[in-house]
C-alpha cells in the first residue's frame, strides 16, 4: 500500500475518532508497556516492536517499554497481556502465529484472541518466501512443483516448528499443488538455515527477512515470494501471484490489541496514533527496512474482520498438517 493511501486512510481514522477523542481518559498517566509474546533477541518481531516503539514514544510524553515474554508459541505473553487492566497502559504486540494459529494447534488455550482483546489495528505484514539449496536442480517455482510432484516426500523443508508460519506456508503449498513434502521442525532458525546452505534439507518457507541476507550472499537461491505484490527487500524475486499461483500468498501480519474492555475512546486514540506512526515517511521507511509490508492501518474493525478470517483459514491448515501441541 503507498503512503499516499496509507496517509489517507490516518485521515480517515483520525475524523472518525474525532467525537471520541474528545472524552478520552487522561492517557498516557504513566509508562507504557507494549508486550511481545516472544524472546528478545534482534528477531523480525522484536526488531519491528522496537522501532515502532520509539516512533509512538515520540508522540506522547510517557516513556514506551518493550517488554519481551516468550514461551508457548506467544501463549505466555499473550495470556499476561490479556490479564492486565484495560487502561491502555499495557499494550499486546503480536501476530498471526499467536493469535490465529495458536487456538487450532491447542487444545487448552489460555486465551481467547476474540473474547479477551479489543483490536486496535493491523500494523502489516512479513511474506514467506521459498528458498532451496543451491544444488537443487531448481531455478523457478513451476520446476519446483514439478519435481516435488514426481518426487514425492524427496524435499525435505526446514521449520522453526510445528504451526509456525513456514510449516504452514509449507502446507498450504502441497494442498493447493497436490503435492507431499517431508517436515524437519527445528528449535531454531538459524540451525534449519545451516543445514539449508549444508543440503541436509532442501527448502525452507521462511519468511523475507530472514531469507533477505541468504539470498543477497548467495547461499541459498530464491524461488517465489508468497504474496501478491514483490517486496522492496528483494525486489529481484517473483511472487507466487505472479507466477500464476495466486492462492498461495501468504505470511505473517502484525497488530496491536488491548485487553478485553478498554474503553471505546482509548482504542480511537490508540488507533489513530498508530496510523499516524504508519503514516509518518520515516516511520514507514525504517518498518519497512526491517522487512515489514506497509499494508496496515485503518481502523480497528479492519484488524477484527482479518482475526476473524484468519482463525478459519489457519484452523484449516492446522487440521491438514494434522499438527498439535497438548
Amino acid at each position: 500500500m503507498s503512503l499516499t493511501r496509507r496517509t489517507l486512510l490516518a485521515a480517515a481514522a483520525l475524523g472518525a475518532a474525532a467525537p471520541a477523542l474528545a472524552q478520552a481518559p487522561a492517557w498516557p498517566s504513566r509508562p507504557v508497556r507494549i508486550i511481545l509474546p516472544a524472546p528478545g533477541g534482534g528477531g523480525t518481531a522484536d526488531t519491528l516492536a522496537r522501532i515502532f516503539a520509539q516512533e509512538m514514544e515520540k508522540r506522547i510524553p510517557q516513556p514506551v517499554i518493550i517488554e519481551n515474554r516468550g514461551g508457548a508459541a506467544g501463549n505466555i505473553g499473550a495470556t499476561a497481556a490479556a490479564r492486565a487492566e484495560p487502561d491502555g497502559h499495557t499494550i499486546l504486540w503480536s501476530w498471526a502465529g499467536t493469535l490465529a494459529t495458536n487456538p487450532a494447534m491447542y487444545r487448552d488455550m489460555p486465551f481467547d484472541p476474540v473474547r479477551d482483546f479489543t483490536p486496535v489495528i493491523l500494523l502489516g505484514s512479513v511474506p514467506n518466501i521459498l528458498t532451496v539449496n543451491n544444488d537443487l536442480p531448481i531455478r523457478d517455482l513451476a520446476a519446483f512443483t514439478a519435481y516435488a510432484k514426481a518426487n514425492p516426500g524427496a524435499i525435505n523443508h526446514g521449520t522453526t516448528g510445528n504451526g509456525s508460519s513456514m510449516h504452514l506456508a509449507a502446507e498450504l503449498f502441497a494442498s493447493r499443488t497436490g503435492t507431499q513434502l517431508t517436515h524437519v521442525p527445528y528449535a531454531a532458525p538459524a540451525a534449519a538455515t545451516t543445514d539449508l546452505i549444508a543440503g541436509r534439507i532442501q527448502a525452507m518457507f521462511n519468511l523475507v527477512t530472514g531469507a533477505k541476507p541468504l539470498v543477497e550472499g548467495g547461499r541459498v537461491r530464491a524461488i517465489a515470494v508468497l504474496s501478491e505484490t514483490r517486496v522492496p527487500q528483494l525486489p529481484d524475486v517473483p511472487t507466487t501471484t505472479e507466477l500464476g499461483m495466486p492462492g498461495l500468498a501468504f505470511g505473517t501480519w502484525f497488530c496491536l490489541m488491548l485487553p478485553k474492555g478498554a474503553d471505546p475512546a482509548l482504542v480511537a486514540r490508540l488507533n489513530t496514533l498508530a496510523n499516524e506512526v504508519l503514516s509518518d515517511p520515516v516511520a514507514a521507511q525504517r518498518l519497512q527496512a526491517a522487512g515489514m509490508a506497509l499494508d496496515g492501518g485503518g481502523p480497528p474493525e479492519r484488524l477484527a474482520t482479518l482475526l476473524r478470517e484468519e482463525l478459519v483459514r489457519h484452523a484449516e491448515l492446522v487440521r491438514i498438517s494434522g499438527a498439535r501441541v497438548n
